[in-house]
């Protein structure tokens, strides 16, 4: 790890000048809904929720294999498709909500190579994902406390989150492939797409400057709609130029629950 020794028990980011070079770095997670489902369930979500493998967002036939509801989806993508994406977005003032009148959960991302992570708190911190969470549980205790919280004391208490870090510490080493080092920058970019309390679905990353407001559903509508698709992944898709390079899972009902 290469922070260096926190000057309080409870540290911030804005104690490092040179930050992002000293701030915590995590080992990148493998892109493997059997890897989310572990990370998850070590978080303290219920075994009935877990992460599926998207084939296709067009061909009805694999969109089927996928248990219904869809909580949220995570689009993964390389850089040179985020950027593209991103190009032509409509800026706006940094996020600054707090409190549970929120529509939706939104995490800044602090932490090194923590997309992943972030990705899935986007996840099951929203809509009716949050179900699924254990009562009394250390990731319901931090959820909870986070709403209350601004953006950057947000993002404060889960760079110092030692239930983060060891769960993600277990998820990082399960896999397929042998796990990177922690330092290097896996160049990947998780963007969730969930449903806030309001009915509009969001898009939601740690590396912009707070949620997107992508449109109204429907209260039967889940990620997996069509009308979610199109308001969703298809326009993130068609804005990075036709680049297939990336993958899509669903968070959603475990197969045997």
């Amino acid at each position: 790890m290469a922070d260096p020794t926190p000057k309080s028990p409870r540290e911030s980011i804005a104690d490092y000048p040179d930050y992002p070079n000293k701030r915590k770095h995590f080992i990148p997670l493998e892109n493997n809904p059997e890897v989310f489902s572990h990370l998850i369930q070590c978080l303290g979500i219920s075994p009935s929720l877990g992460f599926h493998d998207i084939y296709s967002i067009d061909d009805p036939s694999l969109l089927s294999f996928i248990p219904r509801p869809a909580y949220a989806l995570l689009f993964i993508c390389p850089s040179e498709v985020y950027y593209r994406a991103r190009a032509n977005e409509p800026q706006f003032p940094d996020y600054n909500g707090s409190g549970s009148d929120e529509p939706v959960v939104w995490y800044k991302q602090t932490i090194g190579n923590a997309c992943g992570l972030i990705g899935l708190l986007h996840g099951i911190s929203n809509g009716k994902a949050r179900n699924f969470i254990t009562p009394g549980s250390d990731i319901d205790t931090l959820i909870k406390d986070a709403i209350l919280l601004k953006p950057q004391p947000r993002a404060d208490l889960l760079y110092n989150s030692s239930t983060l870090e060891s769960a993600h510490a277990s998820a990082a080493v399960r896999g397929d492939t042998v796990a990177p080092d922690a330092e290097p920058s896996p160049e990947l970019h998780y963007i969730c797409f969930a449903k806030g309390a309001d009915g509009h679905l969001y898009e939601l990353e740690g590396g912009w400057n707070g949620p997107i407001d992508r449109g109204q559903l429907e209260e039967h509508e889940d990620m997996l709609s069509e009308r979610a698709l199109s308001l969703g992944v298809k326009l993130l898709m068609e804005k990075a130029g036709g680049n297939l390079n990336f993958s899509c899972v669903a968070l959603a009902p475990s197969f045997d629950s």
